[in-house]
């Protein structure tokens, strides 16, 4: 049973490890959408290449995420985090350095690559390492400073394009996991997952999934050009993903065992994640172009307006969760899409001579407070509707669907509402544009409220709750991890406000690897 107090110097070291490494990627998540109208100017990339220069580190981050788990628990925790730190920072620098939109874009798949080794093993680090008493608060600390980092990574990414240059949004990387690695190896102990890391990877399963989510993708964004090669990759991006649930449906080992989908309430919260977060990718996508091509504001300003959002998750998601645990989840996953819809329906105000105070401001806060009374009660749902052993898979599950939902809806969106490709050096024509992307992103929205209404119940009492009650992230829910049998019962235990937390479990991994 691991060991580590919170309060010891190595505890320290521990938590302060995770956080910078966690931080590498949620900052990238949320600095790099305020740099793309200089990065396309710099590069002379058109709509195409912005909109894969997002996409591409999300196709291998959402594809592999779940196999990035399963790696920490086979060949050691701390052994794969430092090299998803590593790997991470080395495509930082290659983005840092690209002389053109291809190198950027190739260096984002492989930093998408490092993102999905280091993203589960921060908080398997923690789960494997602290004592049990101690557990919870550790969790707690690691998302709540891992929430500042999002919540600063929009102004952080505004200061440095308009100062020393976007380059530094992936630069930054570099001295962060300078820091990182080093103390990781000295300070963070090993773990693995013992009998439990046992069988064969689905490397094949991760692979369909990867290229499915790429060629759709590729179609979606060269829609509009026409070419035959457009038809060809979304046929085979199709195929790609009968084969993936095929090779799921028959694999001993399965990445994700299609079987999780027997219940119906998991099922559903995915569904309406596929929307919510399909609607978030879009919005935070397109929100800051907007405010930089059309408002005109600098890279600056654009990243500090959309801090509310952030500030707000970080500031409220333990009281909404703590409020779904009372009330149920149904109630929260209505209305807080709609509160969502209504901000981006405000959204469509904002366009050139916005006001910041009566025009911005009041839309993010609606949406802000959507994002709020949904988020939490989603997570705890989704762990909720499975059996305690497969918690960590359903989160993963769950993370993954949110991620592809988002790139889906990056690749779509300026399709969809007739974005050219040189659209964002447009002002009128790309704000004409947002405020169509608006009205559908809220219609997208109002369908995951219905769905919501019609299939969520209360869950039953007893079952799992969120380790992960402070969440500051806008662009995914938070990751989960398995529970281990509780001590003396022969039972998984479940963590809940009543009972103390189970044994240290090994992080979000894949079933039977």
């Amino acid at each position: 049973m691991p060991d580590v107090r919170l309060a010891s110097p190595q505890g320290k070291w521990i938590l302060l490890t995770t956080v910078l490494g966690s931080s590498m990627a949620l900052l990238d998540s949320t600095v790099v959408n305020v740099a793309l109208p200089r990065i396309g100017r710099d590069l002379d990339a058109d709509l195409a290449a912005l909109q894969w220069t997002v996409n591409a580190y999300m196709v291998t981050l959402a594809g592999l995420i779940l196999l990035g788990g399963a790696l920490g628990d086979r060949f050691g925790r701390r052994k794969v985090f430092v090299v998803g730190v590593l790997w991470f920072a080395t495509a930082s620098l290659l983005c840092g350095i690209a002389p053109n939109a291809g190198v950027l874009i190739a260096a984002r798949a492989l930093q998408g690559v490092g993102g999905a080794l280091l993203t589960p093993g921060s908080l398997a680090l923690i789960q494997a390492s602290f004592h049990p008493d101690d557990r919870g608060r550790a969790v707690g600390l690691w998302s709540g400073f891992g929430g500042i980092g999002a919540a600063v990574g929009p102004f952080l990414g505004g200061w440095l394009v308009d100062g020393p240059g976007w380059r530094w949004v992936f630069l930054i990387n570099v001295p962060l996991a300078v820091v990182c690695a080093p103390i990781a190896v000295r300070h963070v102990p090993e773990s693995d997952g013992g009998q439990q890391a046992t069988g064969r990877f689905d490397v094949l399963g991760a692979v369909l999934g990867a290229l499915a989510l790429a060629l759709v993708t590729y179609a979606l964004i060269e829609a509009g050009g026409g070419s035959p090669v457009v038809a060809v990759a979304a046929v085979a991006g199709l195929a790609a993903a009968v084969a993936f649930v095929a090779v799921e449906k028959h694999r001993e080992h399965p990445m994700m065992p299609l079987d999780v989908f027997a219940s119906r309430q998991f099922t559903a919260v995915n569904v309406v994640t596929l929307c919510v977060y399909a609607a978030f990718g879009g919005f935070f996508f397109l929100a800051a172009l907007q405010l930089q091509v059309a408002v005109g504001w600098s890279a600056l300003a654009a990243g500090t307006a959309l801090l509310p959002t952030t500030a707000m998750m970080l500031l409220l998601s333990a009281r909404s969760g703590e409020l779904g645990d009372r009330i149920g989840p149904r109630i929260p996953l209505t209305v807080g899409p709609l509160l969502c819809a209504t901000g981006m329906l405000l959204m469509t105000r904002v366009g050139p001579g916005a006001s910041y105070l009566t025009d911005v401001l009041p839309a993010l806060l609606v949406l802000g407070l959507g994002m709020v009374t949904l988020v939490a009660p989603l997570t705890a749902t989704v762990l909720a509707a499975v059996d305690t052993a497969r918690a960590g898979l359903a989160s993963g599950i769950n993370n993954a669907a949110a991620r592809a939902a988002g790139l889906v809806a990056v690749a779509a969106l300026p399709l969809l509402v007739g974005m050219g490709p040189e659209a964002y050096r447009e002002p009128d024509a790309f704000n004409e544009a947002f405020q169509q992307a608006m009205v559908l992103c809220a219609g997208v929205l109002v369908v995951g409220s219905a769905l919501a209404f019609a299939t969520v119940r209360r869950p039953a009492p007893g079952c799992r709750r969120p380790e992960c009650r402070t969440h500051g992230s806008v662009a995914v829910p938070p990751l989960e991890a398995e529970t281990e049998l509780e001590p003396g019962t022969g039972r998984k235990g479940g963590v809940s406000r009543e009972t103390p937390p189970p044994p240290p479990p090994p992080g979000p991994r894949m079933p039977g690897t």
